[in-house]
């Protein structure tokens, strides 16, 4: 028996902006969906600073920031061209063609 997975509103690639949290008001391209925690990683948001212990003798430490997960919950699709982020609802075309097209723009997500 298959498992469905989880749905979220955004994929791999959307251009988001964040709506509510420390970084609220920011911009990012989503990077990675994790879906069993409806959570996502955005670029250049969230940022948090691990230490790297050294793992051998000679080897130095290292303080790495990196990206970490918010919930999907709190991004929405953003259009760039008109600098709005909005809901979006679907659209079929003509050629039978699934689209997801953004409410206050009337812009075509691919």
């Amino acid at each position: 028996m298959k498992l469905k997975r989880p749905k979220t509103h955004v994929k791999k690639g959307d251009y988001v902006q964040i709506i509510t949290g420390a970084d609220k008001g920011k911009k990012g391209k989503i990077l990675k969906v994790i879906y069993k925690k409806q959570k996502v990683i955005v670029e250049n948001i969230n940022i948090k600073t691990k230490h790297i212990q050294p793992k051998q003798e000679g080897t130095i430490g290292e303080i790495i920031q990196r990206e970490t997960p918010i919930h999907s919950s709190n991004v929405m699709l953003y259009s760039s061209t008109h600098k709005v982020a909005s809901r979006y609802k679907y659209r079929i075309s003509e050629n039978k063609i699934k689209q997801k097209i953004l409410i206050k723009t009337n812009e075509a997500i691919t």
